[in-house]
């Protein structure tokens, strides 16, 4: 066996090693049941030993697939792209599924055919698009998809009547951090968006607002002001928050890089944080734990929506299931509860 290393172990040596056809072989690796117990064991063990690996190309030439997953995605620096694409990578590796990607050189890319035709050219099963939605660059994707399209997924966008979607509950996940804050006794949240071409931005402002005028105190420009998703914007935002609106006793910021701008400003302006201000941030970074205060937050299943998509495309591109009109699928949120919070009443 040792001479084999020295090159690429092909199906015929296992099948040699073995004494059995390259159909055998072939039974097993696929996992078929029509083999014999001491057989299978034979194989397996011979493939564990020389460390054979099956042949991507050869499986898509006989079961005539690509195995193969386009996604299209925008902004890769921001949290919530990054954090999906990584569990859209992890569940096609699971899955037996290699992915494609195309990054967008803009979010509001005016003609995507060119993209999709390329991901068309590769055989791709389907297709997950997983750009932020701003304003109303989905709606234009949407609008232009050719016939030949492949089955294709929206990730975190307005449902569709054609397409089926996957997303986090942005909206119900903000009514539960200032709600919280409310039952705290902190009536005068501001709030700090994020830029508000973002769906995301608008649908967590939205909340504050409601929120606000559910617990009689409606909301004025005074009390909210929109950052860039970063710590410094966060900070200039607070910084002018000040002065349009001293008297709050609390903040809703809508991510938690833009949530420690806030309480960068406030440690270097000697306000006591959660005594005079309370502060609630929208994601759970990895590092919001070691905040200083530690910052309460909401946590964002960003991993398990993009395993969800795959799973969810996968469902349709292997027939098990067909997209429906209006197809939506969210997950919800979870609030997490820290230092930058005073303790609710009887804790």
């Amino acid at each position: 066996m040792s001479t084999l290393r020295l090159r690429k172990v092909t199906i015929k040596d296992i099948a040699r090693i073995c004494k059995v056809s390259t159909q055998t072989v072939s039974r097993v690796l696929n996992k078929r049941p029509d083999v014999a117990p001491a057989t299978r064991e034979a194989v397996e063990k011979a493939i564990a030993e020389l460390g054979y690996q099956p042949s991507a190309l050869a499986r898509s030439l006989v079961q005539q697939q690509s195995f193969t997953l386009g996604v299209i995605v925008a902004g890769l620096k921001y949290l919530g792209v990054s954090q999906t694409l990584n569990g859209i990578a992890e569940q096609c590796e699971a899955s037996g599924y290699a992915l494609l990607l195309k990054e967008l050189p803009f979010f509001d890319v005016t003609d995507i055919v060119p993209i999709i035709e390329a991901l068309i050219a590769h055989q791709v099963e389907g297709i997950i698009f997983a750009a932020p939605e701003l304003n109303d660059n989905v709606r234009m994707v949407q609008a232009q998809l050719p016939a030949s399209c492949p089955p294709i997924l929206f990730v975190k966008s307005r449902p569709h009547a054609r397409y089926t979607t996957v997303s986090i509950d942005n909206y119900q996940g903000a009514c539960t951090a200032v709600e919280y804050l409310a039952r705290l006794g902190r009536r005068r949240v501001a709030c700090i968006s994020g830029p508000m071409e973002w769906l995301e931005s608008r649908q967590r402002w939205q909340a504050w607002a409601d929120v606000m005028g559910r617990v009689g105190s409606p909301c004025s420009e005074a009390q909210w002001c929109a950052g860039n998703w970063s710590s410094a914007s966060g900070e200039a935002a607070f910084e002018r928050l000040m002065r349009t609106y001293p008297e709050m006793d609390a903040v809703f910021a809508s991510n938690d890089q833009m949530a420690l701008g806030v309480l960068h400003y406030a440690y270097t302006h000697g306000i006591r944080v959660p005594d005079d201000l309370a502060v609630v941030g929208f994601d759970d970074l990895s590092d919001s734990a070691q905040f200083s205060p530690a910052l309460t937050t909401v946590r964002q299943p960003l991993r398990e929506l993009g395993i969800l998509a795959v799973k969810t495309l996968l469902s349709q591109v292997e027939g098990d299931a067909t997209p429906s009109a209006s197809t939506m699928i969210t997950l919800q949120p979870e609030l997490v509860i820290r230092d930058s919070t005073p303790c609710a009443p009887g804790a």
